[in-house]
């Protein structure tokens, strides 16, 4: 029997745990199956919604201005009243996949 107590090794602590979440980081973005086509695809799907609630504005706007027309255009405002739509709409959608990836990279089970 040994008189000297038992050392177990102390967490890591300071650039030891920076490195090793580093490490873990990387590792964990390797095993993603999402890659460039992934990314393209959610660019392009948040291109279209932005711009298909600007095209229906500017569709119903000239619409309006062909069936009543007024001293204001309407083209104008409901185009930009869709491009506001649409703008909210993909923040809205960015925010939403946002958040999931976060929640995803602070799982504790990985």
């Amino acid at each position: 029997m040994s008189d000297e107590p038992d050392k177990s090794p102390e967490p890591p602590s300071g650039l030891a745990a920076e490195i090793g979440a580093k490490a873990t980081r990387k590792l964990k973005a390797r095993r993603s199956t999402q890659g460039v086509w992934f990314g393209l695809g959610m660019m392009g799907l948040i291109g279209w919604s932005v711009v298909v609630p600007t095209l229906v504005g500017a569709g119903l706007g000239i619409w309006l201005d062909n069936h009543h027309p007024g001293k204001h255009p309407w083209t104008l405002a409901l185009l930009v009243a869709g491009l506001a739509i649409g703008c909210l709409n993909a923040w809205y959608w960015v925010d939403q996949q946002d958040q999931a990836m976060r929640d995803e990279s602070e799982d504790p089970g990985e």
